[in-house]
């Protein structure tokens, strides 16, 4: 079995985090937030993962590309629960983290995307 790469590893910590917000949230009886962070938290590494096993370059990019979509909303949820001020909660690591694999997926995608041009 490969080791996972940097992506995987961070997607798959992150997604854990997530779940232990959601639970802390559900136990705040927040019903309809923990279930949308839930779902784009948990799906980056989902999309990293089908990625590593895309049938061509271009099935790559497209799920890197969307695990970068979920890991952009992921943001948005996270920042809405800290602004909001709804649990109190410092949000500051996990937004670092998000940022973190929003730049990593950033970057993946744009050098995947040049590297399919070159060789095309």
């Amino acid at each position: 079995m490969e080791k996972p790469s940097l992506i995987q590893e961070r997607s798959f910590g992150f997604a854990l985090e997530i779940i232990k917000l959601y639970k802390e949230l559900v136990t705040q009886n927040e019903f309809v937030l923990s279930k949308q962070i839930l779902k784009s938290g948990t799906s980056v590494g989902a999309n990293v993962e089908e990625a590593t096993a895309g049938q061509s370059k271009k099935d790559f990019i497209m799920k890197m590309s969307i695990a970068s979509k979920e890991a952009r909303e992921t943001r948005y949820w996270l920042r809405l629960l800290s602004v909001s001020g709804f649990i109190k909660k410092d949000f500051s690591r996990l937004l670092k983290e998000i940022e973190e694999i929003i730049k990593i997926l950033t970057a993946i995608v744009k050098t995947s995307q040049k590297n399919l041009k070159v060789n095309s």
